[in-house]
């Protein structure tokens, strides 16, 4: 869709929101695949994540199906390396220069306004139960980076947390990302934390899912777009 290469989908995943409104049949999780209506539908193509099944990808190649794995990328380097493998895939490449030109861009202009100013502390939280954060060599820690600010996460390499540890981090602003009814929940939980400065100067923030844990160019600027606004 980003590529304006929809006209080739002929198989979707349940998370597709860009797809949502069009008559496009839903094949897969981000994980599980229903086999038989994936080869009833002969693609030339399938992209999966390195989350799914290795045995289901092996099956796909078996019927002479070409199988293009995408790892999670671990930077917006990463992201902008994969969208164009996948512009390559379907002869989109230079569509997909100009939108990684443009967005390249974008954040050099966000970026801008952080430049010699003091790195605030920030919480990114990206899950409620448990308690999930974001850690560092993840594309999602490149948001907090890119805008000057200091992951209060920086030193894990697990991102299961305790409200403890967010209140002795003391951040100086609290992004969630959605999670459905969870969201409001955590909004209103964290409001009674008032010792920590994100909460007593109401610097605490959601973002949707989809812009924000979706790895694209677009996506990740529309990203930064979000905390830009709360963070001016």
């Amino acid at each position: 869709y980003y590529l304006g290469a929809e006209d080739k989908l002929v198989g979707r995943t349940s998370y597709c929101v860009a797809a949502e409104n069009d008559d496009i049949p839903i094949v897969a999780s981000a994980i599980t695949l229903n086999m038989e209506m994936a080869i009833s539908m002969k693609p030339d193509l399938v992209l999966v994540l390195e989350l799914t099944d290795q045995k289901d990808i092996e099956t796909l190649r078996k019927f002479g199906i070409e199988v293009e794995v995408f790892k999670t990328p671990k930077s917006y380097k990463e992201i902008t390396d994969q969208f164009l493998q996948l512009a390559n895939s379907v002869g989109k490449i230079a569509v997909a220069k100009e939108i990684i030109a443009e967005s390249n861009e974008r954040i050099k202009e966000i970026q801008q306004h952080y430049q010699n100013k003091p790195s605030p502390k920030i919480f990114f939280q990206i899950g409620s139960n448990p308690l999930f954060t974001v850690i560092p060599n993840t594309f999602m820690d490149d948001y907090i980076q890119l805008m000057g600010g200091k992951n209060i996460s920086s030193e894990l390499n697990k991102g299961i947390i305790s409200r403890e540890f967010v209140v002795a981090k003391n951040p100086d602003y609290i992004f969630i990302c959605t999670m459905g009814v969870a969201t409001e929940q955590e909004t209103k939980l964290w409001k009674s934390y008032t010792s920590i400065n994100a909460v007593k100067n109401q610097r605490l923030f959601t973002i949707h899912a989809d812009i924000a844990c979706q790895p694209t160019p677009i996506t990740f600027v529309q990203t930064l777009e979000v905390m830009h606004k709360a963070m001016k």
